[in-house]
């Protein structure tokens, strides 16, 4: 869970501007997103299907360039 201590000379921005970074690494808010409404099993592995295809071609284009 992130969380962010303050000293008393800690600027409030500064300070939310790490809470947002720490929880952004998390990932909290692509877990509610994902969490938000019910995806039946058929779908998630399709979605998975084709994100493991989108990093194949992105990868094999970097090879590619090179």
């Amino acid at each position: 869970m992130p969380g962010v201590y303050l000293d008393d000379s800690d600027n409030f921005d500064i300070a939310l501007r790490r809470f947002k970074k720490q929880v952004e690494k998390a990932g909290v808010l692509s877990e509610l997103k994902k969490r938000q409404h019910f995806e039946k099993p058929s779908v998630m592995r399709k979605k998975k299907k084709a994100a493991a295809r989108k990093r194949l071609l992105k990868k094999m284009r970097k090879i590619n360039m090179m």
